[in-house]
């Protein structure tokens, strides 16, 4: 029998959890692009345009991810998910407190711990939300969910730059990061009505936290799928880590233009990205989702080769707008492999573990970034970066014969 894509959308969107996670995703993107925009311009204004400062607050989003994301997953697994992600929001609301506090004595690089502190929480929380969409959103629509999902993220890389140049360049950096705070707190607001947590959840005989952890390096390498999504995500993580934080100065330096053009640059993203979710929304189901991720990275790595050796404003914005069109084949692949490929017990871990090496590899060369780039050129960033990507497919070929919904069969964690 034939599913209508329509009825499953309206299926989807009628679900509790789906409707919760959505408006909280809606206030966090909201105050995560604020605090992102705020601190970009104001780093590089009170370091003269320092590009090794400028490296350091995506070190300082990313690190933490490479630090906690292990022991958050562990967590998420032990822990009443619903109640997990409330009280990260929350205590990322009271941080900003801190925060302010800090830049009101005069430590201006109190800003750094923004981003830090939401940063370190955001792995305990992400886990717990992995689990609950396992949970509460049937598997005929988990990759179809993922596109909604994506596709919201998308909005924002339109509306968000620009929100969070308007406030500010208004309103400065104190207000900014205030609206971070209050966004943490609306988001804690909305996930009270997700639905409640399993009777049993967090109240297993669990057995040590090493054994947990022990148990989940085994589960992941039973896999695989498993093992070679790790494969791709460090491929991936070295590509990306090169250039994340060398944005600014592509349009600065290689292409001649004032700073705030960033923000038409995000937002030809954010359009692309847009228009890629819907796509994938409609054919998503029709393809295995380790071949739309290496489809995925396989443009993208031409893209970044592109953009790198380009010096025509027009162009670059082009090569811009078809990555962003792209990634939404990268980030559905990657989360329905994950929730298709792993048992509800271990998602938490599984997400732990795979994160580490791609945001180890991503904060390795993005601690490198800024160094490079002042002893060379933006040119060799963007081309390294590109072959990585190519390096990523390469490693992920062997599963396009696997079909998408293969389930791994390790053995079972102790405790679980």
């Amino acid at each position: 029998m034939t599913t209508n894509p329509s009825d499953s959308a309206s299926s989807l969107l009628r679900n509790r959890f789906v409707q919760a996670i959505l408006v909280s995703t809606l206030f966090l993107q909201s105050g995560i692009w604020v605090r992102n925009i705020a601190i970009l311009f104001y780093v590089k204004e009170m370091t003269h345009d320092d590009a090794f400062a400028v490296s350091l607050i995506s070190v300082a989003e990313f690190a933490p991810i490479f630090v906690f994301s292990f022991i958050g997953g562990t967590f998420a697994d032990r822990w009443r998910p619903k109640k997990t992600m409330i009280w990260c929001d929350l205590l990322s609301a009271v941080s900003i407190l801190a925060v302010l506090f800090a830049m009101t004595s005069g430590t201006w690089k109190a800003v750094f711990f923004a981003t830090l502190a939401s940063a370190i929480l955001s792995q305990f929380s992400q886990p717990s939300g992995m689990k609950l969409f396992k949970l509460h959103v049937p598997e005929h629509l988990v990759q179809k969910g993922m596109s909604v999902y994506q596709t919201l993220f998308a909005v924002f890389m339109i509306f968000g730059p620009i929100v969070g140049t308007h406030v500010y360049q208004s309103y400065g950096i104190e207000t900014s990061i205030g609206v971070m705070g209050v966004a943490f707190l609306l988001s804690a607001v909305s996930l009270v009505f997700l639905p409640k947590d399993p009777q049993d959840a967090g109240e297993k005989e669990k057995s040590h936290v090493l054994e947990d952890i022990k148990a989940g390096f085994r589960y992941v390498w039973s896999s695989v799928i498993l093992r070679k999504l790790g494969g791709g995500f460090i491929a991936a993580g070295l590509g990306l880590g090169l250039i994340q934080p060398m944005s600014i100065f592509l349009i600065t330096e290689r292409l001649g233009k004032p700073e705030d053009y960033l923000q038409w640059f995000l937002l030809a993203n954010g359009v692309a990205m847009i228009i890629g979710g819907v796509l994938a929304m409609s054919f998503s189901s029709k393809i295995s989702p380790q071949k739309l991720l290496a489809f995925g990275m396989a443009v993208d790595s031409l893209t970044m080769i592109g953009m790198g050796i380009s010096t025509n404003y027009w162009l670059t914005l082009v090569l811009q707008f078809i990555s962003g069109f792209i990634l939404p084949c990268i980030q559905i692949g990657i989360n329905t492999m994950i929730l298709k490929n792993t048992e509800e017990a271990f998602i938490g871990r599984v997400n732990g573990i795979l994160n580490p090496l791609f945001m180890g590899s991503m904060v390795i060369t993005m601690m490198m970034s800024g160094a490079i780039k002042n002893a060379v050129s933006l040119v060799p960033l963007y081309v390294i970066a590109g072959l990585f990507f190519i390096i990523g497919v390469v490693v992920l070929v062997p599963l396009f014969k696997l079909g998408g919904g293969v389930q791994p069969k390790p053995e079972k964690a102790v405790g679980n």
